[in-house]
């Protein structure tokens, strides 16, 4: 039994792509074959059925609900580093100079500061709306780079810190080989990073076979600059049983260099050298040319946005309305951690629209039923989720993981606002505490906008960062 019981009740749900009123939840767990409940196994939905009065056995919630949506790229890491490169050292300042200040975090940051950092930032997500995060993990020796006698022992801090968190995980150990295309290896600033397709391979391996509850394990390769080419053929061929990410086309350099070297753009090479699929997913894909985004559309592959990451470090704007038209998948992250709610992404993924096309709602697709821009972009963020993560299913239907957002209707913002509106005021409103409760897997994380392990993982957190200073 779930520790809510095995009965919710809501006044209204996000239920198909839109509101649905009187809303029982049935949560069950997921029996072994002895007919029991694995102990610390997660609990899914059973049944959602609308328009029910309220059993008398069942929990009523405090507000609207909403599902949770998968953060689909996050470096749990940098959260230690936000608000510290927000000052002009030097005549310019562009991603590659914030990246060189980044790496002095990377290179100081400890087992136990890691797991402090990571649990602390998984809270601040869990409070944000996300129920699963897809850790994209390239911190993986000492510091002096010397490999630790578990190479996952890097990977097991984060896990850890999602465990403390409670939210749901998705390991991506990162293939990190040279510090360019025409590199022949890291820079001595970049020797945590150091790994090869192999021993990722083996990552994937481990981390899937411990059968934590809430872990899933994909792989992921940092980029076309930072993996050899047989390196990502490898990949390709040998990663089975979860995604794959990889970060591609995020600076005009990138796609400069690569054509400078291989004659292609980024994404024609990867389509090129390698068979996407599903399990593929490009994060970013700023910088594209509609033929790109019509050769990856072909393949079912999805695409990773990072609006709150790709403002701060000024990576340019990616072709929303191109991705949306074809109608490729897209996921969202909150990658460096400047931003920690999927409702402040989804404002800047359409406010920077707004601003380099100059006209509004350009994520809104009336003909095809849509006329609402805040539902077409979280019905398409949920809708990329289990892909993303390696999950079969996502979201309010039978089968999912019990996740839900309980709304905050006492927040400022979405007081006095109509039923039928609240989406819309909850990303364009911008409520300061949206969500009053979060439940992954049948467990309350979050009651009363409070982390239920509020005061501990923060003073953790406090301490690693005095530590880091």
């Amino acid at each position: 039994m779930a520790e809510t019981g095995e009965l919710l009740w809501a006044p209204r749900a996000w239920v198909g792509g839109r509101w649905r009123e009187r809303v029982v939840l049935e949560i069950a767990a997921r029996p072994s074959p002895d007919g029991l409940r694995p102990v610390g196994q997660p609990s899914y939905w059973r049944a959602i059925t609308p328009d029910q009065p309220c059993p008398a056995q069942a929990t009523p919630l405090a507000g609207p609900v909403l599902p949770g949506l998968v953060d689909a790229h996050s470096h749990a890491f940098q959260r230690a580093f936000v608000g510290h490169a927000e000052t002009l050292v030097g005549a310019h300042d562009d991603f590659w100079s914030w990246r060189d200040r980044m790496y002095g975090v990377a290179l100081k940051i400890n087992v136990e500061q890691l797991r402090a950092v990571a649990a602390h930032v998984y809270a601040e997500l869990l409070a944000g709306g996300y129920t699963q995060v897809c850790e994209f993990h390239y911190l993986q020796h000492a510091p002096n780079g010397t490999p630790y006698a578990d190479p996952a022992t890097l990977a097991w801090a984060v896990a850890d810190g999602a465990q403390d968190a409670g939210i749901g995980l998705t390991m991506l150990p990162v293939v990190y080989e040279r510090a360019g295309f025409e590199a022949p290896a890291l820079r001595p600033d970049q020797r945590r990073f150091a790994t090869t397709a192999a021993s990722v391979l083996a990552l994937q391996r481990d981390l899937a076979a411990s059968r934590r509850p809430m872990l899933e394990a994909g792989v992921a390769i940092h980029s076309l600059r930072a993996a050899r080419p047989e390196s990502i053929t490898a990949i390709a061929r040998g990663a089975t049983g979860g995604p794959v990410h990889i970060h591609i086309a995020e600076q005009t350099a990138e796609v400069e260099d690569c054509l400078s070297t291989n004659g292609l753009r980024p994404i024609d090479w990867l389509n090129r050298h390698v068979r996407l699929d599903a399990r593929w997913h490009l994060v970013h894909a700023t910088h594209t040319v509609p033929a790109e985004i019509d050769a990856v559309a072909r393949t079912g592959a999805g695409v990773v946005l990072c609006p709150g990451t790709e403002a701060n470090l000024g990576d340019g704007l990616a072709d929303l309305p191109g991705w949306l038209q074809a109608g490729v998948p897209l996921t969202i992250g909150s990658d460096s951690q400047v931003v920690r709610e999927w409702p402040e992404e989804l404002r800047w993924l359409e406010y920077g629209q707004r601003l380099g096309l100059r006209r509004r709602n350009v994520a809104a697709n009336p003909a095809g039923g849509q006329s609402a821009t805040a539902a077409r972009l979280f019905d398409a963020m949920l809708a990329g989720s289990p892909a993303a993560a390696g999950l079969p299913r996502w979201g309010l239907v039978p089968g999912a993981r019990a996740d839900l957002l309980v709304l905050n209707r006492q927040d400022p913002a979405l007081q006095g606002v109509p039923d039928h509106k609240l989406l819309d005021a909850l990303v364009f409103a911008a409520p300061a505490r949206p969500f009053r409760d979060v439940m992954v897997a049948g467990r309350w994380r979050v009651r009363s906008n409070h982390h239920l392990d509020e005061e501990r993982l923060t003073a953790r957190f406090v301490d690693a960062m005095r530590e880091l200073q």
